[in-house]
């Protein structure tokens, strides 16, 4: 595969760089992990397989031999030779063929993925991008025109998954599979992004920490797959909190002395000195990751139980995809 256009920000990700924190290197991995799980499953990959986080759009990318392929996530406008593509479902595609990504009319961020998987070598244990240490993917770098991405070697998985459409491609230069997850939606809960509290909510006030719930605030500019810094009401009254440095998670909102709260995402620093006074539940993280700079988000607070059962209803959905029985899981 040859990268003709980049887009604005393209990288390699699988699910994560597991077990290095102590050594100070940050997991990095896809920023809304489901959706490269799906995608992934719906080619018959091994659901971390490494595929391309492709964010905002305006990628496009060739193809030197016949491949299916599947594309997840944000709600981009997809094409081959002018021909709009479905996402959520796997295609077969064309030698030849140019799938453009256009700007995303819904979300942020799409995951791409291929039968075989993206074939990047394996830093500690992973092939994600870690752009501030230049670790992984493609020389630890974003994604330039003129690269050539080669493909693994497709598993029985996978193979089954060519076979099981059982349609041929015929004057168009790709072909539509049965394989196609259902209402994908249901990965993303519609308002407020759900939290438990962390271990210093109670060093804010009782005006901060209703104002944490009540509340709207704003995706700044200032962000990155590290963290989204949140402009609106200024949480000051952990200001000057003097805190020995711990671990920290993917979803845990911390607050500095300025007072504007970090949601720490998937390129965070492992340890951290301020006041942790929310973790978002690990359901809602692709919903945080599909956000955009100038989207406004609301935080709702949620018992640690409620938060494993909404995490029972997101591995359903993927689960679907695995052969798991046909139900719709009832939303929590």
């Amino acid at each position: 595969m040859k990268v003709l256009a980049p887009g604005l920000l393209t990288t390699v990700q699988d699910l994560g760089r597991i077990g290095f924190a102590k050594q100070g290197v940050s997991p990095s991995g896809a920023m809304d992990g489901n959706a490269l799980r799906a995608a992934n499953l719906l080619v018959g990959n091994d659901e971390d397989a490494a595929g391309l986080e492709i964010t905002s759009g305006g990628m496009r990318l060739e193809f030197r031999k016949r491949a299916l392929i599947a594309i997840c996530g944000a709600n981009f406008s997809l094409a081959i030779s002018g021909v709009a593509l479905p996402s959520w479902r796997a295609i077969y595609v064309e030698d030849g063929s140019v799938v453009e990504f256009d700007d995303a009319r819904r979300g942020w961020r799409a995951y791409f993925a291929v039968a075989g998987g993206i074939d990047v070598p394996t830093v500690m244990g992973s092939r994600s991008t870690y752009l501030r240490a230049g670790l992984g993917g493609l020389e630890g770098r974003p994604l330039r025109a003129g690269d050539q991405l080669a493909r693994g070697r497709a598993g029985a998985a996978a193979q089954r998954a060519m076979l099981d459409s059982g349609q041929s491609l015929g004057p168009l230069p790709f072909a539509l599979t049965g394989r196609v997850l259902s209402n994908p939606e249901r990965l993303y809960r519609s308002g407020p992004i759900r939290f438990i509290p962390g271990p210093q909510w109670d060093m804010m006030d009782e005006a901060d920490r209703k104002a944490f719930v009540t509340e709207t605030f704003e995706i700044s500019t200032r962000s990155d797959r590290m963290g989204y810094r949140l402009s609106g009401r200024e949480l000051r009254s952990a200001k000057g909190a003097e805190l020995i440095s711990t671990a920290v998670l993917t979803g845990t909102v911390q607050v500095p002395p300025g007072g504007e709260p970090i949601v720490l995402l998937a390129d965070r620093q492992t340890t951290g000195g301020y006041p942790m006074v929310a973790q978002v539940i690990r359901a809602d993280l692709g919903a945080v990751a599909q956000l955009r700079p100038g989207n406004e988000i609301r935080f709702t607070e949620v018992t640690i139980d409620a938060a494993h059962e909404a995490l029972r209803y997101v591995e359903n959905v993927v689960g679907e995809l695995k052969g798991a029985e046909d139900r719709a899981p009832s939303r929590p």
